[in-house]
């Protein structure tokens, strides 16, 4: 077993200067929004894609949207219940598909804003309903898990419901089985596109969190054909590798009107040169998938890098921003991440729009509230009811 450095201790973190996010390639400084949307906004965008996250699939010849099932009186009668298969076809004859659960608020007055997010271990794991079929497919074809409801407090559909909310979830594996043989790929969506490239040249431009990315996309579209749903008001989270997930589906598609991550740590919301807790040498060791194959060279040169984190929260910018840390969980640096969403307001400000600062205060299980939202819990790393109960805070302002 390999062993790496990890530091857990405060007092440890290097001195460290951050990059300017408002500082072009060419050495100048961005004064306003415009030059922010046009310029730098860009640039950081194509810098991640290039030293970090590579490029998102790109459109299938044909998308297909069927609904497979539809439960009018899910939730103790409180929703109505869809699982929609997503079929993306190419002229070649090549399919991929991978199936959506849907909650659906019943008896509203107007159609119901959603959240939007990928799950770890099927469907059938997010929901209390035992009659919910079965996704999650693994490399080898078998099942992630074979139990049903084991991360029922992770998705809380039953209160988002109550709040008049719409909630849906696809698992990630369905999109790119998260496996860190250099072959998995081919059982991911690129396979639609890039069957004859080698190893070697996909790895150069494609991850499995810009695949993942691609599908959340891909799920609001579906959304948006559904009479129910206000697709307008579209909230993509997710948990720690599906929070960095969520910061780059948000980063490459604006539709999201907020963009909530939880304890996603490093190349996620905490900032990479505190050199605290998981690593750039660390991740790319236990997850090179997860990144294109340039990025590895950044292994204990995070200082090298040519941006930090607060750029990669910066991407959202100015719509609503929710990150989130637990006390206990130092893999993921909570300090860090806070730092980022101070940092990112640089940005924000140049919409006119106040945020939290490095200096301000964020005791434990309360909530900073604005534009850059952030919170610390208490406990570890895992997305509960204290964190769903700020993030349906935050939605309930966005109109």
């Amino acid at each position: 077993m390999v062993e790496f450095h990890k530091n857990t201790d405060e007092s440890l973190v290097p001195d460290y200067v951050l990059p300017d996010v408002l500082m072009t390639a060419d050495g100048k400084k961005i004064e306003n929004a415009f030059d922010w949307i046009q310029t730098r906004r860009p640039e950081i965008l194509a810098l991640y894609k290039k030293v970090m996250y590579g490029n998102l699939p790109p459109r299938a010849v044909k998308t297909e949207f069927e609904t497979i099932s539809c439960k009018e009186d899910a939730l103790n009668n409180t929703a109505v219940r869809k699982e929609i298969q997503l079929t993306f076809s190419m002229a070649d004859g090549k399919s991929h598909s991978f199936v959506m659960l849907l909650y659906i608020p019943k008896n509203l007055s107007a159609p119901a804003p959603v959240f939007i997010g990928l799950n770890f271990n099927g469907n059938q794991n997010c929901t209390s309903e035992d009659d919910v079929m079965m996704t999650g497919r693994l490399l080898n074809g078998g099942l992630v898990a074979n139990e049903r409801s084991n991360q029922v407090q992770r998705w809380q559909f039953e209160e988002t419901i109550k709040r008049g909310y719409a909630s849906a979830t696809v698992c990630y594996h369905d999109i790119y089985p998260d496996d860190k043989d250099e072959n998995s790929w081919r059982n991911s969506v690129y396979n639609l596109f890039f069957a004859d490239e080698s190893n070697e040249e996909f790895h150069s431009h494609g991850s499995a969190i810009s695949a993942w990315a691609w599908g959340l996309s891909r799920m609001l579209d579906c959304l948006e054909t559904e009479p129910m749903i206000d697709s307008s008001k579209a909230f993509v989270h997710g948990h720690s590798r599906l929070g960095k997930t969520s910061l780059w589906a948000g980063a490459n598609d604006t539709r999201f009107k907020l963009v909530i991550t939880n304890d996603s740590g490093c190349c996620g919301s905490a900032i990479a040169r505190r050199d605290f807790g998981e690593t750039v040498e660390i991740i790319t060791h236990k997850f090179p998938h997860w990144f294109v194959s340039s990025f590895p060279k950044y292994s204990k040169r995070e200082a090298e890098l040519p941006f930090d984190q607060h750029f990669f929260v910066a991407l959202t910018a100015p719509r609503y921003l929710a990150i989130a840390s637990a006390e206990l969980d130092s893999h993921a640096d909570p300090k860090g991440e806070f730092l980022a969403g101070a940092h990112a307001g640089a940005v924000y400000k140049l919409f006119g729009i106040d945020t939290y600062t490095p200096d301000t205060p964020h005791p434990v299980d309360s909530y900073i509230t604005g534009a850059v939202n952030y919170h610390v819990r208490s406990g570890g790393h895992d997305q509960n009811l204290a964190d769903w109960t700020h993030y349906w805070d935050i939605a309930a302002k966005i109109k």
